[in-house]
């Protein structure tokens, strides 16, 4: 397999990639890590007139301190860094736990943290959990440069708010609250194959141990990164219990998702597993949220 003829820049540094951008604008497609676009240009499923390659661009791969208590972290972050950073161990214990579920070692050696994100696959882990993690992307174009939340990010099936001219440039993670617990587990049929469905929990407790918000955030179950707003609605203000976390998943099942099936697996089987899913993570991000309240 051939991919059709394109023209190719590698700029190094973000103005000259922007200008390019500005200049083909529809006809250009930006190159991270390649891990998804040259296999379709491979197929001819995609066909840029030009590729931007933007991995002689420095300024766009970094893991820094946000001044808030948490995280920023450049587009063009290889994914296996991300992986090892301890910085992210530290502060977004979340996308830590989700790395090595992405692909395999090889894959995330090339693979970028904001080329993942751009190119919007469903069943990919880190838009559903940057979605959980209620993530801000900065975009920039010569026209200038504006943030948008993961809500306003992910448009759908493969789409999201970015602009012909525009780079995903950096992501900013917010710290988390207190008494807060995470967990990210996906069932596929082969470490490192597409999940058939995966779920990135968030749960904060108060004082008093209830639940004070909940947020659980499913892949590949949809068009896109799928909130269970319903069944986040169910544990507000209760204790965790077993009773509780049981009907939440129920409700998940039944009022948050909308799965079709196909040939990984059938909507009954994602349905079943939207329920385990939410089960298994709750029990672990409620745990982990009472051990971070006695620190």
């Amino acid at each position: 397999m051939k991919p059709a003829p394109f023209q190719y820049f590698a700029p190094t540094t973000l103005d000259q990639a922007l200008d390019l951008l500005e200049r083909y604008n529809y006809d250009a497609k930006p190159l991270a890590g390649g891990q998804s676009l040259v296999p379709a240009m491979n197929f001819r499923l995609a066909r840029p007139g030009v590729l931007v390659d933007l991995n002689r661009v420095p300024d766009l791969a970094f893991v820094r301190p946000g001044s808030d208590g948490g995280l920023r972290i450049g587009a063009m972050t290889r994914q296996r860094q991300v992986e090892r950073d301890p910085l992210v161990a530290e502060r977004a214990p979340l996308i830590h736990e989700t790395m090595p579920h992405i692909a395999h070692p090889q894959i995330r050696n090339r693979g970028t943290f904001g080329g993942s994100l751009a190119h919007a696959d469903p069943a990919a882990e880190l838009p559903a959990v940057l979605t959980a993690l209620q993530g801000r992307f900065r975009l920039e174009s010569k026209r200038g440069q504006r943030w948008l939340g993961a809500d306003e990010f992910f448009v759908d099936f493969f789409t999201t708010a970015l602009e012909p001219d525009e780079l995903l440039v950096e992501i900013a993670v917010p710290p988390l609250p207190a008494r807060t617990g995470w967990s990210f587990q996906e069932v596929a049929r082969r470490h490192g194959d597409f999940a058939m469905a995966g779920l990135a929990t968030l749960v904060t407790l108060d004082e008093q141990g209830r639940v004070q918000e909940a947020r659980l955030v499913y892949l590949s179950v949809g068009d896109g990164p799928v909130t269970a707003r319903q069944a986040a609605q169910v544990l507000q203000g209760q204790e965790p219990t077993e009773e509780a976390i049981q009907e939440a998943a129920e409700v998940a099942a039944r009022q948050d998702v909308d799965p079709v099936s196909d040939i990984h697996a059938s909507a009954d089987y994602r349905r079943h597993l939207v329920k385990v899913l939410a089960r298994r993570t709750l029990r672990v991000a409620v745990q982990r949220a009472k051990e971070n309240g006695q620190g």
